[in-house]
């Protein structure tokens, strides 16, 4: 799989470890981050994995800062991105599952290398379930779009 990931600052670390878990597990990396530990913004890195997702030119999206919150707030400021912040795997298994997650958000400063890579493997893996959960998904892109579900 074709995954962007991008980074400010605080997740250059983290981005590292993932991107060799990443191509170890034989996936092509699209790395859009940081790789500078002076401070910067993460709504750029945001948007720029965004774009590589909503392009098609990368399948699935990873975000990382410190907590992951702003991260995946700017993310989901974007019409067409559903970010799902995860610092366990099932949230991760859910936010395909049920929510069709095109991106991830992690914090660099709450969980650690090996958590990321369960987190990171399980939104790789896991489907979307269509059903009930895309008439959700739906209704979250209609208020994306249109900004009300009337």
């Amino acid at each position: 799989m074709k995954v962007a990931i991008g980074n400010d600052h605080g997740g250059v670390e983290l981005k590292n470890h993932l991107v060799d878990y990443l191509k170890k597990n034989g996936h092509e990396v699209v790395n859009v981050g940081t790789d500078e530990n002076a401070s910067t913004d993460y709504p750029i890195y945001a948007e720029r994995v965004a774009k590589k997702v909503l392009s098609g030119e990368c399948e699935r999206g990873i975000l990382i800062c410190g907590t992951g919150i702003g991260i995946s707030i700017s993310a989901n400021k974007i019409h067409g991105v559903r970010c799902a912040l995860c610092s366990e795997p099932v949230s991760a298994a859910l936010a395909r599952q049920h929510n069709d997650a095109n991106i991830v958000a992690m914090g660099a400063r709450t969980i650690g290398p090996v958590m990321a890579e369960e987190i990171v493997k399980t939104f790789l893996t896991e489907g979307f379930d269509g059903g009930r959960h895309a008439l959700r998904v739906d209704k979250i892109m209609k208020l994306d779009r249109d900004g009300t579900l009337e």
